[in-house]
């Protein structure tokens, strides 16, 4: 059964638990695809973006692409000559070297005994070779190289549960930052990203960071803002018959649900092991799936996902009365109104 709203399937959750101790749909998903749909959680955050309905630009080889050193406006260079005949010129030209420097003004340089040479967006060899062909039509057997003195500098910034700032050459991954980060165990890589002109790029810091995966390494340019979440920005709540029913963040986008429970220190004595409800209000096409812990134990961890925005209701044996679920949902008014606080900010309700 699917709904249109995650309003409305909250509300027909809380009516029909309300009803019996159990969710009983006609059209509730089992394990099978709970299953299919765990193997695609695996894939890892572009899956996940995915299933939850979000439109994400994947990365591609641009992103991928080290940039070529310019030189800028405001560069100064150093340029050094040489020529066995012209000890005056070559003097020259070290003493400007060493002591202001060739500053780019306009895009150009002005160097003695040659006309203002437009250096601006060239490579330092392309600027060299510039100059060398122009000394040439006047002077034979020269040779030149240009150096920067002082080059404007490039950074990117780091925001969000970590703070920084890093200098970056057209050379630099996103992974040469972030190992200069003392970045916190807690912190929430699925919900990280960076933010380039204004606009996101999602990137799995996950399979980065934990699995090595270099296709997430993309090259950082100038400006680049690396925003490292909080722990808090990807939770899953867990209620029932459970020991503690909580809020669980899932710093790496999932979890499975053996280790959601294990997390809350497992079933109480009056859980109904066969009736397990996930309530996935988060995703493009809402689902509640009706699941048994003896199918659950015997799969591995990849086949059993739980995803930011997943509710985990675990029934009590004997049929509850209205009053007795309130207890088992709504322990206290703090955990109500945390709990609402995270359905909002996930979205699940308006």
């Amino acid at each position: 059964m699917f709904f249109k709203n995650y309003k409305q399937i909250f509300l027909i959750c809380i009516f029909c638990f309300g009803c019996n101790s159990r969710i009983i749909y006609q059209d509730s998903c089992q394990i099978d695809e709970f299953v299919t749909d765990s193997y695609k959680i695996s894939k890892g955050k572009f899956s996940i973006l995915k299933m939850q309905g979000k439109e994400v630009e994947p990365l591609n080889e641009k992103d991928f692409v080290e940039i070529k050193d310019r030189i800028e406006e405001k560069d100064i260079l150093h340029i050094e000559i040489f020529h066995p005949k012209r000890a005056d010129l070559v003097s020259l030209i070290r003493s400007i070297s060493q002591n202001i420097g060739f500053k780019v003004k306009n895009g150009k340089i002005k160097i003695p005994d040659l006309d203002e040479i437009i250096v601006k967006d060239l490579t330092l060899d392309e600027a060299k070779d510039k100059i060398l062909k122009r000394y040439q039509e006047e002077i034979k057997d020269i040779e030149v190289f240009v150096l920067y003195k002082t080059k404007k500098q490039k950074k990117v910034e780091v925001i969000g549960l970590v703070h920084g700032s890093f200098p970056i050459t057209g050379k630099t991954h996103l992974f040469d930052i972030l190992a200069k980060l003392n970045i916190p165990s807690n912190a929430n890589l699925f919900s990280s990203y960076i933010l380039r002109d204004d606009k996101p790029i999602e990137v799995d810091f996950y399979k980065l960071l934990k699995q090595g995966d270099m296709s997430q390494n993309i090259v950082m340019k100038k400006n680049d803002k690396i925003y490292i979440a909080d722990q808090s920005e990807a939770k899953l709540l867990i209620l029932g018959e459970v020991q503690k029913q909580s809020l669980l963040d899932l710093p790496n986008g999932y979890i499975s649900i053996k280790e959601a429970i294990a997390q809350v220190g497992g079933l109480t004595q009056n859980s109904d092991i066969s009736c397990i409800q996930v309530i996935r209000a988060g995703c493009k096409n809402p689902k509640i799936y009706q699941l048994d812990f003896k199918q659950i134990l015997t799969l591995p961890n990849r086949a059993i996902l739980l995803v930011p925005g997943d509710i985990v209701y675990i029934s009590s044996t004997p049929i509850s009365d209205w009053n007795k679920f309130i207890s088992q949902i709504l322990p206290s008014y703090n955990l109500f109104d945390s709990t609402y606080k995270v359905l909002k900010n996930l979205k699940v309700i308006d």
